[in-house]
């Protein structure tokens, strides 16, 4: 669930706190850059994008999942999804520093992908190597982790932990911890049945 349906509930949530912050400094960038100010609605017209960036890259993302899955494996996949996620994570904690707001853009673009990419492949992949008993309660971890992360994106958004000025790029990036967790503990879990006996024709392994 950490790398699953945990980053789309996170992304939702997180992106309210720094909104005041992100849009000073795209009219700070737009400044240094060109020696005058962004009109308001062009500010705005660019957060919106910023926010709603995360929508489309989700749906690019869950349109190639059911392909790419089955060729390459769920589990595969969602180890590739996670360097999606640090990759994002990276342009977010150093979009500040480079003085791009386009790289939040990016960041935020990529994000959606690994998203879209995750939610999808979370209730599959759970679901087929759990055992029948434990079905049920695995399958039910997609709508947990979704509302962990939406509250974790609350209580990390706060300003007196990442949300001031100075910590929203770390705000943004701090998902990328959880892509990091999955990517280290996912070597060691079993593939897809399906995928063992369907695509290699290993019916012991399956």
């Amino acid at each position: 669930g950490i790398g699953g349906s945990f980053p789309y509930g996170f992304h939702i949530s997180v992106i309210n706190y720094p909104s005041v912050h992100i849009r000073k400094f795209i009219n700070e960038t737009w400044i240094d850059r060109h020696g005058s100010p962004l009109h308001p609605e062009t500010i705005m017209l660019l957060w919106s994008f910023i926010v709603s960036v995360y929508g489309i890259g989700g749906f690019l993302g869950s349109l190639c999942c059911g392909y790419l899955t089955t060729k390459y494996r769920k589990k595969k996949c969602q180890m590739f999804t996670n360097l999606i996620m640090l990759v994002a994570a990276l342009f977010m904690a150093l979009s500040k520093t480079a003085r791009s707001f386009e790289m939040i853009l990016v960041g935020r673009f990529l994000y959606g992908i690994g998203s879209g990419f995750s939610l999808n492949i979370h209730p599959q992949y759970v679901g087929e190597i759990s055992p029948k008993k434990l079905r049920g309660f695995t399958n039910s971890t997609v709508a947990v982790f979704l509302t962990l992360g939406k509250l974790t994106g609350q209580v990390v958004g706060l300003r007196e932990i990442l949300g001031s000025e100075a910590l929203w790029p770390w705000l943004l990036a701090s998902s990328g911890l959880s892509a990091l967790v999955q990517l280290v503990t996912l070597p060691f879990f079993p593939d897809s049945p399906s995928y063992l006996l369907i695509q290699k024709g290993n019916e012991e392994a399956c």
